[in-house]
């Protein structure tokens, strides 16, 4: 059974890095991409090396786009990821990319 994960931040270099080493994992399913001022576009137009991914549309960074996964990546700018994070709940298995929780 496939581990089903979303990734927020997806536009930037962080969670670009994060999709490239999730594609080449057997046993993931990429679920949710968010991104903030990307939201709307398709993941080719900011990460186009994604090949896979290109087509997929950004949604907003939001605890409802995030919630039903498995586990969830954090790749947003400084001071954004405990905010979502606490959206998320604790049985949310959040792994933050970032520096807010370090």
């Amino acid at each position: 059974m496939a581990v089903r994960v979303a990734v927020a931040g997806a536009s930037g270099y962080a969670g670009g890095e994060v999709l490239r080493l999730l594609l080449a994992h057997p046993g993931i399913r990429i679920g949710a991409l968010t991104a903030n001022s990307n939201a709307g576009q398709r993941l080719g137009s900011v990460q186009p090396h994604l090949l896979p991914l290109a087509g997929r549309v950004l949604e907003p960074t939001t605890a409802e786009a995030l919630a039903g996964h498995d586990v969830v990546f954090l790749a947003l700018p400084h001071g954004q990821s405990a905010a979502v994070a606490a959206e998320l709940g604790d049985g949310a298995l959040v792994i933050d990319c970032g520096a807010d929780f370090r």
